[in-house]
Order: C-alpha cells, then structure tokens, then sequence
C-alpha cells in the first residue's frame, strides 16, 4: 500500500511537470494553456457548469430590532397632582383614546373653574352686545356705547378660547369642554388617555405616587412600523449603501425582509457604522430590542455569478476563473462584487453553460504561470 502511494505521488508529480513544461512553452502574455483529460484526473481537478446570473444571500452582520423616533408616545403630567389610579398594565395593548390612569388635582379643579366663569362672562358680553346694538339702532344710546360692548365681548371670548385651550392641553376632549362650560359634567380627576394605538413600554408611577407637572407617567409605542439597527464594519460600509428595490435586507432563520434607508456618518469605537434599514415584511416576529443576525447585500450589484470561493484566484490584484476549453483552460478575469461565506458573486465576460475549474485550482494556477503559486 505505502509503495502504491509513493507511485500515485510520483505520478501527480510528473503530471505537475507536465503542466509547468507546457506552460513555460505557450506565448507569452496568454491566458490559454494546455491540460490534458488525465492531467486533469491525476490532479484532482473538478469542474462546475455556469448556470444563469444570480444574487447571494449577502453578507452577514449584527443587528438590533428598534422603534423609529416618531412611533414612542410619552405621557405625561399636565400638572401637579396624585395618580388615584393605574388603568393599564405594562406590554397591554391599546387602543386610541382608551384610558390609562386617573389623576387628581387642584389645579384641575381651578382650569374647570376658570373655565366656566370665562364661558359665562361670554354669554353675558354676547347679550349686553346684542342690547347695546338694538339701542343704537333705536337712536337711545351713542355708538361709543356699542364699541365698549363689542371690545368686553371680544375679550370675554379671548378668555373662553385660552380656557379652553389650558384644558385641551391638559387632555380633556373637546365633549367634557363643552359639557363644563355649560356647568355640567365637572370632574374631581382628569383620566389620561392614549392618543393612538400601541403597546404600553412601560408604567413610570405607581398608583398613589404624587407627581409635579410635565414628570412622565406612561411611555406607549406603535409596532406597526419597525427599523433594523445594522452594525457594518467601516472598512465594508461601501457594501451596504442603500439599495434599489428588489435588494432587500434579510434576516437571518425568519421571514422577514428590510429595505435600506441610510448609512450613518459616525464611526463607532468598535469601527463600525449604522446601517438603518425599515422592515417592508414581517414585523410581528420581531421583539423591540432583540438581537438578530441579517445578511445585506451588495451595493454594487444585484446580479451576477454565484461561484464556490475556492473557484477565484487573484495574481496582481486582479480576479480570475479558470475557464474550460477544447485543449485546457483560459484564465478569464472576474470582478468580484460580493462575497458571503464560501460563496462569491463575480461579473465578467461568462455564459450560462460554461464550466469552471472548483477543484485543485491551485494546481492549475501553478501551470499556467509556469511556476508554483498560491491564492
């Protein structure tokens, strides 16, 4: 057995020589050498036929599932005052308008006075205006009469409409308004309400807690809309430019796909950039905050030839594939576009049907350059 393996050694050996010969006979300059049917066996070198251009999956980086910046609502305290009650619990949905707790405060007590007295001077300016006119119009009183009443009921409105506006701010719909400047339907709390649909993030307060004005009690976001946070090395930033559609981000194990928005300008301490992508298809198996793997194509193509890694050999900064001929192989220069584990896309003056050289493509290298090499 072991004098069989010396003799198969030999024999590749030979074959290696062969090859060297040949090459250092062919013209110089060329790409075309000559590899006979067994020189090929004895080496060990496998081929694979072209089929039609495609994409790869993309490069794989490190991700984190966010919320873009206008899907956080924040409640908060429109005034000082006691949380009498907690209506909602912590990653509860909700809907617009729900409830999500009360709060009871004397200053609430004073916008609803304050409203109701400016709403009553308005009605009684109205009535003095509309007197004063009908007087006029009879010849009984001067027109300073109805200018002095006009400015009352214009102020005595500016007072309703500021009124009204502190109560708005404060939460209060515009039907409990109205209602409270009739001197109907007053409140000892204010309850606070959702403003649109979302998931409660969570509870700052708990019930019975004293808060002052503006302190934040509730934080609420809507999942409909979700962004990937990608973290692409720097020196690879080129590759993960936002791409045209149809070039989507990919996550890795889910079904779940994101279009590219924008790279960052800032160079984290751990030299990498902010790739931010919005996720287009799956959003409900995702977690906000949740770590994930996705895989980000190239920017410079979509399309391409999808090759085994070890089918590409540089020599002088350039790519080259080996190429299938009648008598051997040409060297035919490649241009890679991306990579993603053992696979590579190259562009090229390639066609389906082709066949390349995936195996002992080293072996080759060394022939045709006519001495041994290495990728």
């Amino acid at each position: 057995m072991f004098c069989l393996f010396v003799r198969r050694i030999a024999f590749g050996c030979a074959q290696m020589l062969l090859l060297l010969n040949a090459a250092a006979a062919a013209p110089p300059n060329t790409n075309n050498f000559a590899v006979s049917a067994a020189q090929m066996q004895s080496l060990g070198v496998t081929l694979m036929p072209l089929e039609e251009p495609g994409s790869i999956d993309g490069t794989a980086y490190p991700a984190r599932v966010v919320l873009p910046p206008n899907s956080e609502q924040v409640v908060s305290a429109p005034f000082a005052g006691r949380v009498d009650e907690l209506l909602v619990f912590e990653q509860q949905s909700v809907t617009a308008g729900q409830p999500l707790l009360r709060l009871n405060s004397p200053e609430y007590g004073e916008l609803q006075l304050q409203l109701l007295e400016a709403a009553s001077k308005a009605r009684l300016s109205q009535k003095t205006l509309r007197r004063e006119r009908q007087l006029f119009d009879e010849g009984i009183i001067p027109e300073r009469r109805v200018q002095e009443a006009d400015a009352g009921a214009q102020e005595a409105a500016a007072r309703l409409k500021y009124a009204t506006a502190a109560l708005r701010l404060a939460g209060v719909d515009a039907g409990s308004i109205s209602k409270m400047a009739d001197g109907k339907g007053l409140q000892d709390g204010l309850v606070l309400r959702a403003r649109s649909a979302g998931v409660v993030l969570g509870l700052e307060v708990k019930a019975g807690a004293r808060v002052q004005g503006s302190d934040v009690l509730v934080r609420l976001a809507s999942l409909q809309q979700l962004w990937l946070d990608v973290q692409v090395p720097a020196d690879r930033q080129t590759q993960a430019l936002p791409k045209p559609a149809g070039n989507s981000i990919t996550v890795v194990g889910r079904d779940v796909s994101a279009t590219p928005m924008s790279v960052g300008p800032m160079v984290s301490d751990n030299q990498s950039v902010t790739l931010l992508a919005r996720v287009v298809r799956g959003a409900k198996l995702l977690r906000v905050g949740e770590a994930v793997q996705v895989r980000v194509p190239s920017a410079q193509s979509a399309g391409g030839w999808a090759l085994p890694l070890q089918a590409v050999v540089r020599q002088e900064g350039q790519a080259y594939v080996f190429l299938r001929t009648e008598k051997g192989f040409v060297a035919q220069p490649v241009t890679v576009v991306s990579s993603a584990g053992q696979s590579v896309q190259v562009t090229g003056d390639l066609r389906a049907g082709q066949q390349i050289a995936t195996g002992s493509v080293i072996a080759l290298k060394a022939a045709w350059l006519g001495k041994g090499g290495s990728n």
